[in-house]
């Protein structure tokens, strides 16, 4: 049977709360205030407490604080009437499971309940539904704090090393937000030239510049109620970022030539691999966007600081990957080469690791995965010979031309083109359809 402590000093509501919850067969103790309610959780610890903000004798945030020194692993559900990010934010960093504002029905009271006790009693599934496994300590918290943040309405900035897992992050915050039926649209920043990233994100109507044969909404709009990814921020053009900080703080786009402004419900979520601090101080960055962004940041540790997580990681690639192919069937990682894992660096994160995996899964000849997948691969063959670049091409033609060349050296695999010029495979394959290369590589 589900239990819930319900903390409420308006009687009624409180009442109201407990009839409902006993209908539908919960087991409900009660409260008027913050020190009645700590002091039944002391005599009869819950699983779920559900309590106001403001009562006469302390706020929700005193009971959230007493309950988690008492039982950390309690859900708690903090509901207000004077529904701000500032109390939000305060909510959840003291470890609120959600964030809900009156007038609420109960239908939408009992849904965050089960959804708060399901995801505290089944934490390894969470983890594993959205491709961030391990068991470390520093994962997760990572992923109780991105849960209670999805709670809320706040923009969230992550920031982390290349490879560590930032989409997946936005991804998980998105599913696990209000907004999980609704559009989760990303942006890959560096992917567009300045001109075209523009419009990507806040649209252009009919003959707003050369090209405009008709009106196009912008991400914004195509991810309106629902959660916009703007990956890799630190990337976006200093021109561009005063027309994004308004859009954050209007809740309004512009589309290119139009002089009405479109309303929009987004939650935006910026990851970056760079120090966006360090930007600003280098004037590359506004500072008045970074700290509008900055409400809620969020940092992903490196694998190199969470080791724990590498035989768990490995075994989530092995199950991943292996079932693709008939030979791999019974494959299975000696103690020896996880081992190994463990003792490498991973300058490219849970990206390389995977990689690795499917390197050795490729190489097998046996039952076991070979130690000998672990050694470095050849190094890459020499490019076709061209004439050098003469002075004056243009970077972006360099860039197009490295690209060709590369995936030319490499037969069209996308994968290792990726590896050989340091990117990821999305970048490589945003770069292709970006210089229109043809599509027929792998």
């Amino acid at each position: 049977m589900n239990q819930v402590l319900v903390v409420d000093d308006e009687v009624g509501m409180r009442n109201a709360m407990e009839d409902n919850f006993r209908r539908d067969g919960w087991k409900v103790v009660t409260a008027g205030g913050a020190g009645e309610a700590l002091a039944r959780f002391r005599s009869e610890l819950c699983p779920l407490v559900i309590t106001d903000m403001r009562m006469p004798d302390g706020d929700g945030l005193d009971v959230i604080q007493g309950v988690r020194a008492l039982a950390p692993q309690t859900a708690v559900i903090l509901l207000t009437a004077y529904g701000n990010i500032p109390e939000a934010v305060a909510a959840i960093k003291e470890g609120a499971c959600d964030y809900l504002v009156k007038p609420i029905s109960f239908d939408q009271l009992k849904e965050a309940a089960q959804r708060v006790l399901t995801a505290a009693a089944n934490p390894d599934e969470t983890l594993v539904e959205h491709g961030l496994v391990g068991s470390s300590p520093a994962l997760r918290r990572l992923i109780q704090r991105a849960e209670q943040v999805a709670r809320s309405d706040v923009d969230v900035l992550v920031e982390a090393e290349s490879g560590t897992g930032k989409e997946l992050l936005a991804r998980l915050i998105h599913r696990s937000s209000s907004r999980c039926d609704r559009p989760f649209v990303a942006v890959n920043c560096p992917a567009f030239p300045e001109t075209l990233l523009e419009s990507e994100l806040f649209g252009h109507v009919r003959g707003a510049f050369t090209g405009a044969t008709n009106s196009k909404p912008g991400r914004f709009e195509l991810a309106n109620r629902g959660t916009l990814l703007l990956d890799e921020i630190g990337e976006m053009p200093l021109s561009l970022q005063p027309k994004l900080l308004r859009v954050l703080q209007e809740r309004e786009v512009d589309r290119l030539g139009d002089t009405r402004p479109i309303r929009v419900d987004v939650r935006v979520i910026a990851t970056t691999h760079r120090r966006l601090h360090q930007l600003v101080e280098e004037g590359k960055f506004r500072a008045d966007l970074y700290y509008r962004l900055h409400v809620v940041p969020l940092t992903i540790p490196p694998l190199r600081e969470r080791r724990e997580d590498i035989p768990e990681l490995a075994e989530y690639f092995l199950r991943k990957y292996a079932p693709k192919a008939a030979r791999y069937v019974g494959l299975r990682l000696p103690d020896s080469f996880v081992a190994r894992l463990q003792e490498q660096t991973w300058p490219g994160n849970v990206r390389e690791l995977e990689n690795t995996i499917r390197r050795a899964l490729a190489l097998s000849r046996g039952p076991d995965v070979e130690l000998e997948a672990l050694e470095e691969p050849e190094s890459a063959p020499n490019l076709p010979e061209r004439k050098g670049l003469e002075a004056g091409v243009s970077l972006r033609e360099m860039e197009k031309q490295l690209l060709e060349r590369t995936l030319e050296a490499t037969r069209g695999n996308r994968t290792r083109t990726a590896e050989m010029l340091g990117v990821s495979l999305r970048t490589i394959r945003n770069k292709i359809r970006q210089y229109g290369l043809p599509r027929r590589s792998i």
